[in-house]
C-alpha cells in the first residue's frame, strides 16, 4: 500500500500573528524597536523638580494670597483718600430720563456726605461711612462722541433703562459703541418707573431684567433709587465692585477736566488743564493727546491742594485752592518733540494753489441770483407768479406798429400839444414809480429741483451696487481690454506658482509715502521693553494743572460751545510718529447694511484717538501674502490697512461710515493687529478664456487675448481652469488672440481657463487727525429737555418736561 504525500505548505500561507512571549531580547532587535531611540535615565524627585503634596498645598496657598493681594491693590487704587476718587459716567438710554434725579438721590441719602461741584459740571460725592469718594459726570445725551470720551476715562459706567420693551435705535448705538470700545465696571440703573403701578411695575422690570441679561451676562442686577436704604446698596456696589482691566487706560496717564481755562498768546495759546492723576504718572516732558485735536507738548505742571477731599465740611461745601506748587518744568533737551514722519517732499516749489481771494470770488460765481419783478404794490407773491415779465408780453410785431402809429400822429401834431403831451407822460411815470414796486420772487416749488438732486452721486452709487454685487458673483474677474494692449494695461502685474509659497520681498518698489513713516526692527519687544520702563512725574491720584502749550482758540472755543467733558491721555514714546496701521474688523449689524469699497472714507475709533482715513482691506489669513479685497462686505472679517499714528496693542477699534447729511452709521468693530509697514496685500485679477476646439489634452483657447504679442508676453504664466485642470500656453494662432494650449487632462466644452495676475497694493496717506463730531443723536421740539437741564432745585420742586417730539437721526434704514 502505497504511503500518503505530506501536506506542505506553500509561499503564500496566511502567518497569524503571535503571542507575546516574555524572554530576553537581543541588542539587535532593541534597536530595530527601538528605531534610533534612547531609553530616559532614572532622574530623581529634585531634579524631576518633583514636589510633595504639602509643597503643593503651599503653592496653591500663595498664589491664592497673592492674587487676592492684586485685587485689594487695585480696589484700593480708586476712591480712597489718596487715590482718585470713582469716576462714574450717568448714560440714560432714552431722552425722557432725568439723570440729575439719579445724582440729587445720590447725594442725599447720606446726610454725613459731603457734596462739591466742580467748574466742569461734575458732582463729588465723599462719604466717610464707606470712606471712599464718588464722582458722577453726566454727558451731553445728544452728542455720542462726549460720551465715548466719558466712558474712555470712566471706572464705572451707570446705565438708567426706561420703562419700555425695547431698546431705542439711539439707544442700541450707545451701548453698541461703548461695548466695542471698552466697557467699564457697569451698573445698571432702573428709571421712570416711581409712577407706574406696583404689578406694572414688577413686569416692567422683568422686561429689563431679560434685556440686561441679553447683553450683559452675569451682570444683570437692576437697582432702583426709590429710597435712601436703596441709594446707599448702589454707593456701596460702585466702591466694591471688581474693576474691570482696559489696557489702553490702565497703561497711559489719563485725566478728566475738572476745570479748563485758556491763556491766548497770538494765534494759539496755553490750555490749562485742572483734574486727577490717573492710571500712570504723567510726565511734563511726554506728550499728551487730546481726542480730536491731535498731540501737543506741555509746559508745566502744578500741585494743587486736593478740592474734595475725604472729610468732614458740611453739606454743598466750597472748593478752596491754595497756591500752586511747581511739580515739573518741560526740558527741551529730554521733551519729546512733535515730529511724526520724515519729510519727504520731491516737488517743493513746484506746487501752485489758489489765493483766499480767487476761492471766495469763484463761489459768488457759482451762487445762484434771486430773480426779481415788478408788480403793483400791494401784490402777493402768489399773484406776482402770474404777472408776466413786459418783454414777455410784448412781441416785434407790435412794438413796429406802435412805433409806426406815433410817427404817423407826430406829423400832424401841433408843438402845444406835443409839449403838453410829454407833461402827462411825465406825470404818468411819477405815478407809475408810486404805484409799483419790486419784488423778489421765490423759486417755484420743484422749479431747482435738479439743483438739489446730485445726479452724478446718484449714478456713482448705483455703479458701486452694480460693481459690489458683480464681485461678489465673479471674484477678481474682469474682461481684457481691447482698445490697450494686456502687456501694458497690466504691466505692474506679476503670476506667482503659488499664492502662499512663492517669494515675494517686502521691501520691492515702495512708493514715496514709505519713507516719511517709521518702523520698528521688533514690534512686540520694543512693546515689551517701553511697558517695562519706569515712569517718573505727576502720580495717580494727585490734583494737578497741566499747561499745554500751543493749542489753537478755535479748538477751544468748539469745547466751550458743545459742552463735552474734556479728557486727556499722555502718550507712550514714540506714539506720535506715523506707520502702517493693519486692524481687524468685524461686520456690524447695526449698520453695515451695503458694500463698503476699499479707499472709502471712513471715521476710526482706534483707542483713545479718533480720526478718519482711507483704507485698504484685505483678508484676515495666515501667510506672508494676503489677498486684497476690493470691498467689505456685510457679514464678514477684514484686516484694514492705513497711514495712523503708532499705537501699542491691545486697543479696540470702531468704524463708523459718514453719510451726506453728515450722520455716522457703525460698520464695524475690532482691534488693533499689528503695526507692520512689510505686511504684503496683493491684488488679484484673473482674466478669462473659452474653449474654441478641444482635443485630448490641447485645446484652441479664444477671448483671453486679442493679439499675438500679448499671448507671447504671458506665456510663462501658468493657467488653471474653474473645473480644477491646470495647464500652460503653447503657442499662438494667428494675429486674432487664439493660442494652443496643453492641459493635464481633457476639457469640457462647458469649462472656463483663468489666468491669474497678482499686483502688491500700497495705502494712500489720507489721513486726517480732525474727524467731524455727528449730528444730535435726538432733535427736541419742545421747550425744555429732562437731560440737560441744569437747574437742580427746579428739578426737585417741579416735573422735568419730557420731549414731545424726538426724532432719531441715526437709524440709516
Amino acid at each position: 500500500m502505497a504511503m500518503a504525500a505530506k501536506h506542505r505548505a506553500s509561499a503564500l500561507k496566511q502567518q497569524n500573528k503571535k503571542h507575546k512571549v516574555l524572554g530576553h531580547r537581543t541588542k539587535g532587535q532593541l534597536t530595530k524597536v527601538n528605531k534610533g531611540r534612547v531609553a530616559i535615565t532614572a532622574q530623581s524627585r529634585r531634579a524631576k523638580k518633583e514636589m510633595s503634596r504639602e509643597q503643593r498645598k503651599n503653592q496653591m496657598k500663595q498664589i491664592r494670597s497673592q492674587k487676592r493681594e492684586e485685587a485689594m491693590s487695585q480696589k484700593r487704587a480708586v476712591g480712597t483718600a489718596n487715590n482718585p476718587p470713582f469716576l462714574v459716567t450717568i448714560v440714560p438710554l432714552s431722552p425722557d430720563i432725568n439723570p440729575r434725579k439719579i445724582i440729587s438721590a445720590l447725594t442725599s441719602c447720606d446726610p454725613e456726605a459731603t457734596t462739591t461741584t466742580s467748574a466742569q459740571g461734575i458732582v463729588h460725592l465723599s462719604s466717610m461711612r464707606y470712606k471712599q469718594r464718588f464722582s458722577f459726570i453726566i454727558p451731553p445725551v445728544n452728542d455720542l462722541y462726549a460720551i465715548l470720551d466719558s466712558v474712555k476715562v470712566s471706572n464705572t459706567l451707570m446705565l438708567l433703562w426706561p420703562a419700555r420693551d425695547e431698546v431705542e435705535d439711539a439707544a442700541e448705538l450707545v451701548l453698541s459703541s461703548i461695548m466695542a470700545q471698552a466697557l467699564p465696571a457697569t451698573i445698571h440703573i432702573a428709571a421712570s418707573m416711581d409712577d407706574m403701578a406696583h404689578k406694572r411695575k414688577m413686569q416692567m422690570r422683568q422686561r429689563v431684567v431679560k434685556e440686561i441679561e441679553s447683553r450683559f451676562p452675569g451682570n444683570a442686577k437692576l437697582f432702583t433709587l426709590e429710597s435712601d436704604q436703596e441709594a446707599m446698596l448702589v454707593l456701596r456696589h460702585i466702591g466694591s465692585q471688581k474693576q474691570r482691566p482696559v489696557f489702553f487706560k490702565d497703561n497711559r496717564p489719563h485725566m478728566m477736566a475738572e476745570k479748563v481755562e485758556f491763556e491766548e498768546k497770538g494765534p494759539t495759546g496755553t490750555l490749562k488743564v485742572y483734574g486727577y492723576v490717573r492710571g500712570q504718572p504723567l510726565s511734563v516732558n511726554g506728550l499728551v493727546h487730546v481726542p480730536g485735536w491731535g498731540d501737543f507738548q506741555m509746559s508745566h505742571t502744578y500741585l494743587l491742594d486736593d478740592p474734595h477731599p475725604l472729610e468732614r465740611k458740611g453739606k454743598n461745601a466750597t472748593m478752596t485752592n491754595d497756591e500752586p506748587q511747581l511739580i515739573e518744568e518741560a526740558n527741551p533737551e529730554s521733551q519729546e518733540t512733535l515730529i511724526s514722519t520724515n519729510e519727504v517732499d520731491p516737488m517743493e516749489g513746484e506746487q501752485t494753489w489758489p489765493t483766499q481771494e480767487e476761492l471766495e470770488e469763484a463761489e459768488e460765481n457759482t451762487k445762484p441770483k434771486p430773480r426779481t419783478k415788478r408788480v403793483p404794490k400791494g401784490t402777493s407773491e402768489y399773484q406776482a407768479a402770474w404777472i408776466l415779465d413786459s418783454e414777455e408780453d410784448d412781441n416785434g410785431d407790435g412794438d413796429e406798429d406802435d412805433i409806426d402809429s406815433q410817427m404817423d400822429n407826430s406829423d400832424f401834431a401841433p408843438v402845444d400839444a406835443m409839449s403838453q403831451d410829454g407833461c402827462e407822460q411825465e406825470e404818468e411815470e411819477e405815478e407809475d414809480e408810486e404805484e409799483y414796486e419790486t419784488m423778489t420772487l421765490p423759486d417755484p416749488e420743484g422749479a431747482n429741483y435738479d439743483d438739489k438732486y446730485d445726479y452724478k452721486e446718484d449714478m456713482d452709487a448705483l455703479e458701486k451696487l452694480r460693481a459690489a454685487r458683480d464681485d461678489a458673483e465673479f471674484p477678481d474677474e474682469i474682461d481684457t481690454p481691447r482698445d490697450i494692449p494686456s502687456r501694458i494695461r497690466f504691466q505692474k502685474y506679476r503670476g506667482l506658482q503659488s499664492f502662499r509659497t512663492s517669494a515675494w520681498d517686502p521691501d520691492e518698489n515702495l512708493p514715496v509715502d514709505y519713507s516719511r513713516i517709521f518702523q520698528f526692527k521688533n514690534f512686540f519687544h520694543s512693546k515689551k521693553r517701553i511697558m517695562k520702563e519706569e515712569r517718573e512725574g505727576a502720580l495717580p491720584g494727585w490734583y494737578i494743572i497741566v499747561h499745554i502749550q500751543d493749542v489753537p482758540r478755535h479748538l477751544y472755543d468748539s469745547q466751550v460751545t458743545s459742552q463735552a467733558p474734556l479728557v486727556i491721555f499722555g502718550l507712550l514714546p514714540h506714539e506720535q510718529k506715523m506707520s502702517v496701521m493693519n486692524i481687524v474688523i468685524k461686520s456690524h449689524s447695526l449698520g453695515h447694511y451695503r458694500p463698503i469699497k476699499s479707499k472709502e472714507r471712513l471715521i476710526f475709533h482706534v483707542g483713545f484717538r479718533r480720526f478718519a482715513n482711507s483704507p485698504i482691506f484685505s483678508e484676515h489669513s495666515t501667510g506672508n501674502k494676503h489677498k486684497f479685497a476690493r470691498y467689505f462686505h456685510p457679514g464678514t472679517t477684514v484686516v484694514a490697512s492705513m497711514f495712523a499714528p503708532i499705537t501699542f496693542p491691545p486697543v479696540s477699534v470702531l468704524m463708523f461710515r459718514e453719510r451726506p447729511d453728515g450722520a455716522q452709521d457703525l460698520v464695524g468693530t475690532g482691534s488693533l493687529y499689528d503695526m507692520n509697514p512689510k505686511r504684503i496685500v496683493v491684488k488679484r485679477v484673473v482674466l478669462s478664456g473659452f474653449p474654441f476646439k478641444i482635443n485630448r489634452k490641447s485645446a484652441v483657447i479664444r477671448h483671453m487675448f486679442f493679439n499675438r504679442e500679448d499671448i507671447m508676453w504671458f506665456k510663462p504664466v501658468e493657467l488653471r481652469t474653474k473645473w480644477g485642470r491646470r495647464g500652460h500656453i503653447k503657442e499662438a494662432l494667428g494675429t486674432h488672440g487664439h493660442m494652443k494650449c496643453y492641459f493635464d487632462g481633457q476639457l469640457k466644452a462647458q469649462d472656463t481657463i483663468l489666468l491669474n495676475l497678482y499686483k502688491r497694493m500700497f495705502p494712500k496717506w489720507t489721513f486726517d487727525p480732525h474727524a467731524a463730531r455727528p449730528p444730535p443723536l435726538y432733535t427736541f421740539k419742545s421747550s425744555g429737555n429732562a437731560a440737560d437741564s441744569s437747574d437742580e432745585e427746579n428739578e426737585e420742586n417741579q416735573p422735568a418736561k419730557k420731549a414731545r417730539v424726538v426724532q432719531f437721526h441715526n437709524s440709516g434704514l
